[in-house]
């Protein structure tokens, strides 16, 4: 075993009675040691109780003969970082998950790990730490909050957001506003719809690291504990079959989990999250890929932002593994992938429920013909940029809109809720990008504003930066490159005409070749954002949204 290096020999006698001062067992020593991460905290509401799941992976591992040892990392509720300066940490913070991981199971020596995660970055950041590491890994998540409700309606944070903008324009009183923040959000759990924790949370669970319904079942069902203790048994059984992430996570398990994705309806952030994660597999990634998988798979879910329900309901339908079932019946899946349950991706699905053509629809009867994203290129957006296409309305899948250009979300926020932004313009929010912001912000702010003010149907909003998984209407984020890497989008001037062309995948900016010529040639960066500590290092080391903003050293090719 691993951890042998750290409990066998005389030489480790030394190490042992460290060990021994902790309290443990000399009989627990004789054990596998299995890694329980645990990333419980006080400040986001989906990791508030994950100190009760870590317990039960423990007695899981307990009662299968592991000896689990508990460790924590970070974890920032982006919900509360939201709008303002610390919502620069979010994306970076992904980063400083894995890598604190991996020095931890480096320095300690477990056999095999067992993640208690749940919320935006702190499930790509574990996903990207066991692909890197390639222990045996299980995991188990804190489960989706309740939807609240208010004035008979399911509501979750997204109207909250949304409010804001609808209180500006006089469409709800501030009274109303003080009800629904009261309401909204009913306890623990990450919330309530399909944004980006749950979208994460259910590709775990599609790319086979996660049990079956660790994307969907509530975090105050008591089957959630079940599933923890059954995660802290199964690990046992990968690490004695010595079945890693790399043998789970492969090229077609990848497919898989974006063609799960297009069928839900899933955030854009899971662009950029999934291609890290094959990074740290070695595994190429184009973000054409996206569009390929996309035109093929039906969208069978309708999930808050974009529809009425929410990961409860879901669950109740059937979960992830309905969704599955339906398309792996349609030859639309890699059936036969090994997973965490010991059993293949079609064995996991055999006895879910069928479709129940409401909450999942059927291949035949799609709420979209096509999956809920799409990937735009263009000569805005060379490599790309996404929108959640799913969450369009019809009248907004293709317009050319008027450009008003701000540097920045603040600038953008400030002129929605004052009333200078008029239908059929385009708000472009540049140097927001990785390197630009640093740390490409998600702009819940902004797109909430355009939607509480009733505008979504009118204006669009694009971005080198991202957007929410809580967002809906014309947002197109991760234009890359950025504008702070001298991106199209740096050349883009106020009243300029830009096409969004959603089912044609177009991003143009419409101008005479001389006057591109013209804007280049005259092109003047801004000086970089005044930061300093982490976020100045992360400015220097990330790549492009195209890439998912990984850390790219010199050695590999790309940018440092």
């Amino acid at each position: 075993m691993r951890s042998d290096t750290v409990k066998k020999g005389l030489e480790r006698a030394p190490h042992r009675s460290l060990f021994y001062a902790m309290g443990y067992h000399p009989d627990e020593l004789q054990k596998p040691l299995i890694g329980v991460v645990n990333s419980a905290n006080e400040i986001v509401p989906g990791h508030v109780h994950l100190d009760r799941l870590a317990d039960a992976v423990k007695a899981g591992v307990y009662s299968a003969g592991g000896g689990p040892v508990e460790f924590s990392t970070i974890g920032i509720c982006d919900g509360i970082a939201m709008g303002h300066a610390g919502m620069k940490y979010s994306l970076a913070s992904r980063e400083l998950i894995a890598d604190s991981i991996e020095s931890m199971v480096y320095a300690h020596c477990f056999d095999a790990l067992v993640f208690v995660t749940n919320c935006d970055k702190i499930v790509p950041g574990m996903l990207m730490a066991a692909a890197r590491l390639d222990l045996p890994s299980v995991f188990i998540s804190g489960g989706p909050m309740l939807a609240g409700e208010f004035k008979g309606e399911a509501v979750d944070l997204s109207k909250v957001f949304e409010a804001v903008g609808a209180v500006k324009s006089g469409r709800m009183s501030a009274e109303d506003l003080g009800d629904l923040e009261l309401s909204a959000c009913p306890g623990c759990g990450s919330c309530a719809g399909m944004f980006t924790a749950n979208s994460m949370n259910c590709m775990t669970e599609a790319l086979g690291m996660g049990l079956p319904g660790n994307g969907s079942v509530p975090a105050v069902s008591s089957l959630r504990l079940i599933m923890a203790r059954e995660a802290g048994m199964k690990v046992l059984s990968l690490l004695e079959r010595d079945l890693r992430p790399s043998q789970i996570m492969t090229r077609e398990a990848f497919e898989n989990a974006l063609t799960v994705d297009m069928a839900l309806g899933c955030s854009t952030n899971t662009v950029l999250h999934l291609p890290a994660v094959a990074h740290e597999l070695g595994l190429g990634w184009e973000p054409a890929l996206v569009n390929e998988i996309s035109t093929r798979t039906p969208q069978l879910c309708s999930l808050s932002p974009g529809g009425d329900y929410h990961l409860q309901d879901l669950n109740r339908a059937g979960g992830v593994q309905s969704v599955m079932k339906e398309l792996g019946g349609g030859g639309l899946l890699h059936k036969t992938l090994p997973t965490v349950t010991g059993g293949s991706v079609e064995d996991n699905y055999a006895s879910a429920s069928a479709p129940d053509g409401v909450i999942i629809k059927t291949l035949s009867d799609p709420y979209r013909p096509e999956g809920g994203m799409a990937v735009l290129f263009g000569n805005l957006a060379p490599e790309g940029a996404v929108v959640k296409q799913g969450a369009v309305a019809e009248e907004m899948q293709h317009r050319t809109l008027r450009a008003r250009v701000f540097e920045g979300e603040e600038e953008a926020v400030s002129a929605v809720l004052e009333n200078r932004i008029a239908p059929g313009e385009v708000i472009v929010i540049r140097y927001e990008g990785p390197k630009g912001g640093p740390g490409m912000r998600e702009m819940l702010a902004p797109t909430s504003a355009v939607a509480g003010m009733g505008l979504d149907r009118e204006v669009a909003l694009i971005t080198d930066g991202r957007f929410s998984g809580a967002t809906r209407g014309a947002a197109v984020g991760h234009i890359s490159p950025e504008a702070m890497e001298k991106g199209p989008l740096a050349l883009v001037q106020e009243g300029d005409n830009i096409e969004i062309n959603i089912p044609g995948r177009a991003l143009e900016l419409h101008l005479p070749e001389e006057e591109w010529d013209r804007r280049r040639q005259a092109l003047q960066l801004p000086p970089p954002k005044a930061v300093g500590g982490y976020l100045r290092r992360y400015a220097a080391q990330v790549s492009s949204a195209s890439r998912g903003a990984v850390f790219v050293n010199p050695d590999e090719g790309g940018e440092t």
